[in-house]
């Protein structure tokens, strides 16, 4: 990233400036990965990490080059890993439309999910995909096998905790014996009200079930919920009343789906993008209001309250935010995609070449576009190694550019 693109204000700042007393005040709440979290974030691209000294060959120009953290909620280390899957993802893409369908937990769930991420999160993949292959194969509805990714958000634009699941998928699916494919109604993919309530029914015995094997855990506000007939208590509002599922137009074509992928897949709670300003007290950020029409606003929070609701965004430890389901799923995926396009009457995709211990600058350029190699000031050389800094590393009165 250049000087002239880089965000005038980084989440990292703000985790620099109250992640410390932050975790002093909240030390017997804080799981051990969100405090991974906030020193990931802290040190990404700075002295601590090391990195090395680049040097133009044509001018006198410098440049440190400090190493990234890699953590999967760092805003700064999301780009290179986007490309990367996004170039994997044109070889999967049919030339039909595709819908994408949300699944969200109503919010009495929110906290019960929150003290059982990875056990609430898995019964949320599952119940979702569930629901799309159920009623697909319905011959009634598409009668077809389907092929769908989902992906995992648990935020909403102002950060608050809102579990929902994004799935894309293709408009028609694969024929029970494969023969042929089969296409849903222009326009239309599945009625949103029976998948809403196919989904909630599938959830809630899912977690019936979880909380039968003693698989949850309650504290705090909802600990009363141990309690077996408290519990179903709680349950017994939500098996009546509708919950949110929304099919949404049909994609243009393959670039808009890429377009929309390359916005969802790999984003994290905030970006730095969408930061305003920061004082010795609060944060400023922008947001969106969906209630007014995608109205953008300003909200500003205490250092606290920001930290706070970043944190509850962190995911357990190698929990899979993005899986692939029906004919997209690893083991079939290749195979299943080739008979596709056959019955699609279209030629197969070429992979893109893997090539092996490629310069990272040169896949980057390739990826993003944007160069690392060409000299920033001079535009004409190129930049060479020149030096290594171990971590730890006294700061240079250099500016870190990587």
């Amino acid at each position: 990233m250049t000087p002239a693109s880089r965000p005038h204000l980084e989440v990292a700042e703000i985790v620099r400036a109250a992640g410390a007393r932050y975790q002093q005040t909240h030390a017997l709440t804080l799981s051990r990965q969100q405090r991974r979290v906030l020193s990931a974030i802290a040190r990404c691209r700075t002295a601590a990490l090391g990195g090395h000294v680049e040097a133009c060959e044509r001018c006198d120009h410098h440049r440190l080059a400090y190493n990234s953290c890699r953590n999967r909620h760092c805003p700064k280390c999301q780009s290179l890993a986007k490309a990367q899957w996004l170039a994997a993802r044109q070889a999967d893409l049919l030339p039909v439309p595709y819908f994408h369908v949300v699944f969200t937990l109503p919010h009495e769930l929110a906290p019960i999910a929150y003290h059982n991420p990875r056990v609430v999160y898995s019964l949320l993949f599952r119940a979702a995909a569930a629901t799309l292959q159920t009623l697909a194969a319905d011959s009634h509805h598409l009668g077809a096998q389907l092929g769908f990714l989902a992906i995992l958000h648990t935020w909403g634009q102002t950060l608050l905790y809102h579990p929902h699941l994004h799935c894309i998928v293709p408009g028609g699916g694969l024929a029970p014996d494969g023969s042929r494919w089969i296409a849903c109604r222009p326009g239309f993919f599945l009625p949103v009200r029976v998948l809403s309530r196919l989904f909630r029914r599938l959830f809630l015995a899912a977690l019936q079930e979880a909380f039968a094997r003693q698989q949850l855990h309650f504290f705090a506000d909802v600990a009363h919920l141990a309690d077996p007939q408290a519990f179903a208590r709680y349950l017994a509002p939500l098996q009546r009343r509708e919950w949110v599922v929304y099919a949404k137009a049909p994609f243009g074509g393959a670039a808009q789906v890429l377009d929309y992928l390359a916005r969802y897949t790999h984003r994290v709670a905030i970006s730095n993008a969408r930061l305003v300003a920061l004082t010795p007290e609060t944060v400023t950020f922008h947001s969106r209001d969906s209630r007014h029409h995608d109205k953008r606003k300003r909200m500003t929070l205490s250092h606290e309250e920001f930290l706070r609701r970043l944190l509850l965004h962190v995911l357990p430890v190698g929990f899979q935010r993005i899986r692939y389901y029906g004919f997209l799923s690893h083991s079939r995926r290749p195979k299943h995609l080739a008979h596709c396009r056959f019955l699609l009457g279209v030629a197969p995709t070429p992979v893109p070449p893997i090539v092996a211990r490629l310069d990272y600058r040169t896949h980057y350029a390739q990826l993003t576009g944007r160069s690392l190699v060409r000299c920033p000031a001079c535009g004409q050389g190129e930049m060479r190694f020149v030096a290594l800094l171990p971590p730890g590393s006294p700061r240079a009165a250099l500016q870190d550019t990587s």
